[in-house]
């Protein structure tokens, strides 16, 4: 239904009546607040009093969002911060760490070398060290050494470690070689007790003990003397330490050996200018 033209234009000069007496009535209101705070002050200010409390609850309500909000920004910028910290904390921590794995390698090889160092022996004419970079291969109980001919290194050389005696040099190469150890089933050695300066042979069967054989029936050996090489066959100078007696009985005599080849990082070669092993080893070709 269509309204009629002349209702139009009375609704239209109604809202101007309107808008005017607003503003009118405000202006007024204006006017007489002026008037008011200057007549009567002590009016003026309890009226704002009542409007500042009545005002104050809804201005307190609409500015906990933005508190809420800081808040919350303030929490996240802290969490970012700590994430930030913990990864830092974190890569130091493992940069440590290598640090200090390094430090141990380190601290485990310069005992090994102040032990080889320890071990000195006026009567070697050259010696050389080096580092076991592999276990076992042509023999059943060898280490393979990173230095070879090049080096120094001849076969027949003593292996010692800063314990005492670990075997010999059975084979070269210009940048390798391979020592025999006492253990091995190859293994024989001319070794005599220290205390009774009772002869024998230690005989390698690829145990951890091995064995000593070729000792007179009436000689007399106890448990726990030392065993050391006896110079006999041109092999190995006299006195080099080799282990102490382990067990006594029908087995046998077992030795335990001073030096185990699996915890060993690094070996000397020392060379007596001995030459009964290269002699022996001509006498069989």
């Amino acid at each position: 239904m269509k309204q009629r033209p002349g209702t139009m234009t009375r609704i239209a000069a109604l809202r101007t009546v309107l808008q005017r007496f607003a503003f009118m009535l405000l202006l007024g209101s204006a006017a007489a607040i002026m008037v008011m705070g200057r007549t009567n002050p002590e009016a003026f200010q309890q009226a704002r009093t009542v409007v500042t409390d009545a005002t104050t609850p809804i201005l307190d309500v609409l500015s906990r969002p933005t508190a809420t909000v800081n808040h919350w920004v303030a929490e996240v910028k802290a969490l970012v911060s700590l994430r930030e910290e913990n990864q830092r904390l974190r890569e130091e921590n493992a940069r440590l760490l290598q640090w200090q794995a390094a430090a141990r390698i380190l601290d485990v090889e310069n005992r090994e070398l102040q032990a080889l160092l320890a071990y000195d022996r006026k009567d070697a004419m050259r010696y050389v060290t080096g580092r076991v970079v592999g276990l076992g291969g042509t023999f059943v109980r060898s280490v393979l050494l990173n230095i070879g001919t090049n080096d120094g290194v001849r076969t027949g050389q003593v292996a010692v470690v800063g314990e005492g005696l670990i075997g010999r040099v059975a084979e070269t190469g210009k940048f390798s070689s391979r020592v025999l150890l006492v253990s091995d089933l190859n293994s024989r050695i001319p070794v005599i007790v220290e205390e009774t300066r009772v002869r024998a042979v230690l005989a390698g069967d690829n145990s951890l003990q091995p064995q000593i054989v070729y000792l007179s029936a009436d000689s007399e050996i106890k448990e726990g003397q030392r065993i050391v090489t006896s110079g006999h066959g041109g092999a190995f100078p006299p006195g080099i330490p080799v282990g102490v007696v382990a067990s006594v009985g029908d087995a046998g005599v077992r030795v335990k050996l001073f030096a185990e080849a699996d915890s060993q990082e690094y070996i000397r070669l020392m060379d007596f200018g001995l030459r009964g092993v290269l002699e022996s080893s001509a006498e069989g070709q």
